[in-house]
């Protein structure tokens, strides 16, 4: 009996094997090689019937973005596609792909922070009150700031509008597009299918949808893993704050924070849940840690406005207020952050390096100030400010040198701060002084300006 089962169990492992030979041949024949069969990704618990066709769908459709979604924690909280692109008929984002064509279900590719607030209501909150709302997109679309000049800026000069280029076209909107609004935001505009047209979308943290919304918190979090660990990592900030400008990445990365973080990073905890990331997860702060993160006594906040004392961005710099944040209330919260891993004498001592640097910047500023106010005065300057060599300094006075000087002193970095910062101010700034020496003595416009056009580096 035993010889028999055996002679049994031979026939059947031959004719398995034999089976998966033949398989295997039949697909070398009908299948390229190089090819990999389709997963097939089938839903049958947890979900809704219309989650589950969503998630199937987009298994086949776009795999990556269900392999992304899997991994994450929306995955595994049991939050769907359905659950966040699903909108009301009367939504006007309202749309259908081609899954849902003809059913009663109307979904949107776009999703704003006001979606996120259903689960996120407080983080919404704080977000929309700070300089990553309302304030980014305005900086690049509302005609209003600063008489127009940012909105001119993209469309007539870099968009070569002052060349003939149609206002509007797509190669005139290219700069905006291409640059200004994958950071600060667009205003999204829609075809007759309600989708978003223009290379209006996607766009960057300020963002105002069609329905009224205002906000990207996929700029941070990135769809669909949607990851925190992501978000503590100074690189989520490093796509927009880098650059001539405010070279933040850069500077922090110079810093002795930004030392640790490279040399040690890859062993810190950066999964820790909402609120429990301190110290002792890392070793040294990243932007997040500074600017957001609940650390010590402090709460976990999505303004980033909450903890900053001085306006270092805009061309003078004054103390907070407003809808730009409270200073004063800013410098202390600022100081809770640093006293988890500092001394106090340490705080203080690089608190007032900050100070004294706002204020050689404001002294330059003002000098400027006055020199341009004389020089307006006698209608010695021209009309386009690009044209003008004493306007183009000043805004590389302001605009990159002076900014590089501020940042650099606030998050402690010497070269920002001085050969990017600093030294190029007090040359910028005898330069502009040669101009308008020149043109009070001569009461004329020198013919040709002698200002490089790219200004300094």
């Amino acid at each position: 009996m035993r010889h028999y089962f055996s002679r049994i169990s031979i026939i059947l492992c031959i004719a398995v094997l034999f089976g998966g030979v033949l398989a295997g041949i039949s697909a070398a024949k009908t299948k390229d090689p190089n090819i990999a069969d389709k997963k097939i990704l089938v839903i049958k618990r947890g979900y809704t019937e219309e989650a589950s066709n969503c998630i199937e769908c987009h298994a086949k459709e776009t795999p990556g973005i269900i392999e992304s979604w899997k991994l994450g924690k929306m995955g595994h909280a049991g939050v769907s596609c359905y659950d966040c692109h699903v909108v009301d008929k009367k939504s006007p984002m309202a749309s259908q792909c081609k899954g849902v064509k003809g059913t009663r279900i109307f979904i949107s590719p776009m999703v704003s922070s006001k979606t996120c607030s259903r689960c996120h209501p407080v983080e919404v909150e704080q977000f929309l009150k700070s300089g990553h709302a309302d304030l980014s997109r305005n900086a690049v679309y509302d005609t209003e700031k600063a008489g127009g000049v940012l909105v001119k800026l993209q469309w007539y000069n870099e968009g070569a509008a002052f060349m003939g280029n149609e206002k509007g076209s797509p190669s005139n909107t290219a700069p905006q597009t291409s640059g200004c609004q994958m950071c600060h935001g667009s205003e999204v505009q829609i075809g007759p299918d309600n989708k978003p047209i223009k290379s209006s979308w996607p766009a960057g943290v300020g963002t105002k949808y069609p329905d009224g919304s205002v906000g990207t918190c996929t700029v941070c979090h990135t769809r669909h893993r949607f990851s925190i660990a992501e978000a503590r990592k100074p690189e989520a900030c490093a796509s927009c704050h880098l650059g001539p400008d405010h070279p933040d990445i850069e500077i922090y990365i110079e810093s002795k924070h930004g030392q640790m973080f490279q040399t040690q990073g890859e062993h810190w905890e950066w999964d820790s849940a909402p609120g429990t990331w301190q110290p002792g997860d890392y070793t040294a702060p990243t932007c997040a840690v500074c600017h957001m993160s609940g650390i010590g006594e402090l709460q976990t906040t999505h303004n980033v406005n909450d903890r900053l004392k001085w306006d270092l961005m805009h061309k003078r710099s004054e103390i907070r207020s407003g809808v730009r944040g409270d200073g004063v209330k800013g410098d202390k919260l600022m100081r809770k952050v640093c006293v988890n891993c500092h001394g106090p004498s340490h705080t203080e001592s690089t608190m007032k390096t900050l100070d004294n640097s706002v204020a050689l910047y404001n002294q330059y500023w003002d000098g400027a100030v006055k020199m341009k106010k004389e020089l307006k005065a006698k209608s010695l300057l021209k009309k386009d400010p690009w044209r003008d060599g004493y306007q183009e300094l000043m805004y590389y006075l302001w605009h990159h040198t002076g900014r590089r000087a501020r940042q650099g002193s606030a998050m402690n970095g010497p070269d920002y701060a001085h050969w990017h910062g600093f030294f190029q101010m007090f040359q910028v700034y005898k330069d502009m002084q040669d101009i308008y020496e020149w043109r009070i003595k001569n009461n004329k416009i020198e013919e040709l300006s002698t200002v490089m056009s790219s200004g300094p580096l």
